[in-house]
């Protein structure tokens, strides 16, 4: 393990310290070290999520910052999770999430049902979440427009190096009309990352009950991650860290190289109207 122990819900916690410097003071963090009697690195260490602040150190800072007796409760209540090598959010919990996977240097991940988060379009999304209901109406939007924002990832010339793992049965499931799948599995081809489909015929030996991520980052622990629909779990466990890698080796022995992948999908594409289109929507 790397010399840094922070854990992607520490460095959402550290962020969001400073953000409350950035909105209530006007002051640096060198200022606010010198006002508390810290040495700068301290200041920036505990913004960055690396170290493990005591409650007195959170107490001085955010009173500093002009925070009220029950903001400070509030913060330190969820401060003393942030190093645990398992965490547990609700789905609807988006920050740490965010910060994780806009950091890492390699994501590889695998979907069994639906088109991994980062490479589904506006649409597909769209029709996911009306079709499933896990949502209220009202915040469908906002979810439809942070999974759009974080497909953004792929664009930036310092994207990580991505594998997707799907299953077959991903590709194969109507979600929305005919015109969305074929542009959904059209956007699949035209990004920058490497496909690996995991054939129907690969029988339980590709199937794995959960959507699973592991980021790798080049100066931190690789983190595991799960989800679904009543919960995110993220792990920095070495023995989980390890089992989520695992899983990975496994897929990537039965999995079709990437080279078939894409020319399945290619084919897929080239079919979708006439493949979905006499089809009625299915509940995803």
């Amino acid at each position: 393990m790397n010399g840094d122990p922070s854990t992607p819900y520490s460095r959402d916690l550290g962020d969001e310290l400073r953000q409350v410097r950035e909105r209530y003071t006007t002051f640096h963090a060198r200022r606010i070290a010198r006002m508390l009697g810290w040495d700068p690195a301290k200041v920036s260490n505990i913004e960055h999520g690396k170290v493990r602040a005591s409650e007195i150190d959170l107490v001085q800072y955010l009173g500093r910052c002009g925070r009220s007796l029950e903001f400070i409760e509030g913060f330190l209540d969820r401060y003393r999770r942030a190093f645990d090598p398992y965490f547990v959010q609700a789905p609807g919990k988006l920050r740490t999430l965010s910060m994780a996977e806009t950091t890492a240097q390699g994501i590889t991940c695998y979907t069994l049902a639906t088109m991994p988060g980062l490479v589904q379009s506006e649409e597909y999304t769209q029709a996911l979440y009306e079709a499933r209901g896990v949502l209220p109406p009202d915040q469908i939007e906002v979810a439809v427009r942070f999974r759009s924002e974080r497909t953004t990832l792929l664009q930036r010339h310092d994207r990580p190096q991505c594998t997707f793992f799907i299953h077959e049965n991903a590709l194969r499931l109507q979600v929305g009309s005919a015109e969305v799948m074929e542009d959904q599995l059209m956007r699949l081809l035209f990004n920058t990352h490497v496909i690996r489909i995991v054939t129907a015929a690969s029988g339980p030996a590709g199937v794995f009950m959960g959507a699973y991520t592991l980021w790798d980052y080049e100066k931190r622990s690789a983190v595991a991650y799960a989800e679904s629909d009543i919960a995110q779990v993220f792990v920095q466990d070495q023995a989980g860290v390890k089992g989520c890698k695992a899983i990975f080796e496994r897929l990537d022995a039965v999995a079709l190289n990437e080279t078939q992948s894409r020319a399945m999908v290619a084919d897929l594409a080239s079919r979708a109207r006439q493949h979905f289109g006499g089809r009625n929507l299915h509940r995803a």
